[in-house]
């Protein structure tokens, strides 16, 4: 099967491509058709986000295991297309070059058969110039995430009030 996405750039500005590749590519040829779209050089580092449909991230596909825990990530070059999408799971977020952060909001649009004579993966449509910088991110917390307000009567610099009955060692 033949997966066609539509990948837009996270910005005020309409930009997206659409583009159609096997299910059973990787994560590594996928982020190639999408820097190759778009007109990257392909040689800075990116990630792929599992999200929902509220592109809230979720779980990595990294290039490169960067982690020294025990817990191995989901690699771009392991880890095949048909295994993170569905009818159900539908969006991710893609990350190119994270000094200048272009983000890229990814959604399968459709599920088809391959056509004979085509070779994928496949740019099918092409919209909006690609800026000369990545948009600007704002990055904000969620409203007071632990119950704390500006109201509470708590000095950081006093360590007696903090109530640490505990034997440091």
């Amino acid at each position: 099967m033949i997966y066609r996405f539509r990948i837009i750039l996270d910005a005020t500005e309409d930009v997206f491509r659409d583009i159609e590749i096997q299910e059973d590519a990787t994560f590594e040829d996928f982020s190639n058709a999408i820097t190759q779209a778009f007109g990257f050089d392909g040689m800075e580092m990116a990630s792929f986000y599992v999200s929902d449909d509220e592109w809230n991230q979720g779980e990595e596909i990294s290039q490169f295991d960067m982690g020294e825990g025990p817990d191995t990530p989901s690699l771009m070059n392991e880890t095949t297309l048909d295994s993170v999408f569905s009818e159900d799971q539908t969006r991710m977020i893609y990350v190119y070059d994270f000094l200048n952060m272009w983000t890229f909001l990814i959604e399968l649009a459709e599920i088809a058969d391959p056509i004979n004579g085509i070779l994928y993966p496949n740019l099918l449509f092409s919209h909006g110039i690609l800026p000369d910088s990545a948009p600007d991110k704002q990055f904000e917390a969620d409203e007071d995430p632990y119950g704390l307000n500006d109201d509470d009567d708590l000095d950081i610099n006093d360590y007696d009030s903090l109530n640490f009955d505990e034997n440091w060692n």
